[in-house]
């Protein structure tokens, strides 16, 4: 199942990985950073594509989820392609102000999944989406995971 960056008015299901409200471990503390680092980054990339094409503006409830999913594809690579020609300034969004460091993951970050089409696969991937215990692994996890490539940079 894939899973979405989250702030932490989300609540705990596997779908959403939040960030660690006041962390105290080393491991966690890293962990918040990272996320809250790569959710900066999403939230730019958002807004720059935003700014330009009106598809990604507006509201996709009533679209077809696989529609949504290669209209957000085509819109990064378009963009892609205007910095490329245009030169790398356009994507200069160094501020001095900003605490958390650009992630350079952000690609890692999306994960395409796959919607069932039958009811049943429908009602057992919402009822999987909601289990806590399952949240809380996910999120222990990514904590191990981030930590583990951290030794290796």
């Amino acid at each position: 199942m894939g899973y979405y960056l989250a702030d932490v008015i989300y609540p705990r299901w596997t779908v959403f990985v939040k960030t660690i409200r006041c962390p105290l471990e080393e491991k966690k503390i890293f962990f918040a950073g990272r996320q809250e680092a790569v959710c900066k980054d999403l939230e730019r990339a958002f807004g720059v594509l935003q700014a330009r094409w009106a598809a990604v503006k507006g509201p996709t409830h009533l679209w077809n989820p696989d529609c949504i999913v290669d209209v957000l594809y085509v819109c990064i690579i378009m963009h892609s392609v205007i910095v490329e020609q245009e030169g790398p300034e356009l994507t200069d969004w160094t501020n001095e102000d900003d605490a958390a460091e650009p992630s350079h993951d952000v690609a890692t970050a999306s994960v395409r999944m796959g919607v069932p089409h039958d009811e049943a696969g429908r009602l057992q991937a919402h009822a999987d989406m909601r289990q806590q215990d399952a949240h809380i692994q996910l999120q222990k996890d990514l904590i191990e995971e981030l930590w583990t490539r951290r030794g290796a940079r």
